[in-house]
């Protein structure tokens, strides 16, 4: 998918124009073909459910999309500076979303993105939802969940969890029930967060390179989970951003009207 610059110059040719032929030239073309050309480049991955950890923030803290956008560029800005180039791994894609389109932030104007859509068939992916649930149970992380925000689904078994009169076959009921929930739910989240990208790609024009990772968490696979990564994730991701950092040709059309 072609990604062109649109840079309409009839302002140009206006017999009423209040500026002279060259700094019209210069505001209208010159300028913003310069601001193209020296777009820094960034790079997104994207997916289901959440990749990455924001480390400036506390746990018991609630972090909004412009949060999100505020801390992302005061760090985008701070990896250029070093001549690296930024990676933004995870979060809500509707938190990226804003990031790259809202006006305030000028994400999609003042940066070169590389979009990467990291996926996994649907029926996977439940599975290894409801996997982590049980590990997290498993491992008693739910002392980590008394202090967490956004998980009502548990809310009811840490009440019951210490009342005496509860037997422990009773607070092992409200507990599978409160993990089936969560389940259904980040299913539920799943899904949305697919849908929002599919949205990014059909009205946002987004150009998403789509990275299919489900022979990697497959059961019957040949090859060791290390080896399916490198093979199915790592070297095809490789690839695409070292295509996208040697690239520096951009398409611009200059439209008179």
């Amino acid at each position: 998918m072609w990604s062109a610059h649109h840079i309409i110059a009839t302002d140009l040719f206006k017999e009423d124009k209040e500026e002279d032929t060259d700094e019209a030239w210069t505001n209208t073309v010159l300028q913003p073909c310069l601001d193209i050309f020296n777009k820094k480049k960034v790079i997104f991955i994207m997916g289901a459910t959440g990749m990455g950890k924001f480390r400036e923030i506390e746990p018991d803290s609630d972090i909004t999309a412009e949060d999100f956008c505020l801390q992302s560029v005061v760090y985008i800005e701070k990896i250029q500076k070093t001549q690296r180039v930024p990676i933004i791994v995870g979060g809500s894609n509707s938190y990226i979303e804003k990031l790259v389109e809202d006006p305030v932030f000028m994400s999609k104007y003042k940066y070169d993105s590389c979009f990467i859509w990291i996926d996994v068939e649907q029926s996977v992916l439940n599975r290894r939802v409801n996997m982590r649930v049980d590990q997290m149970v498993k491992a008693n992380y739910t002392k980590g969940i008394r202090r967490s925000i956004g998980v009502p689904e548990m809310e009811r078994y840490l009440r019951e969890e210490t009342n005496i009169d509860r037997d422990d076959e009773s607070k092992k009921m409200i507990l599978q029930a409160s993990i089936s929930s969560i389940n259904r739910n980040t299913r539920m989240l799943i899904c949305n967060q697919l849908d929002k990208i599919q949205r990014l790609i059909r009205e946002k024009m987004w150009s998403m390179h789509h990275i299919i990772v489900t022979d990697v968490f497959k059961e019957d696979k040949e090859e060791d989970t290390d080896e399916a990564w490198t093979n199915t994730v790592l070297q095809p991701c490789l690839d695409i951003v070292q295509r996208f950092l040697k690239s520096n040709h951009h398409n611009i059309i200059i439209e008179c009207t």
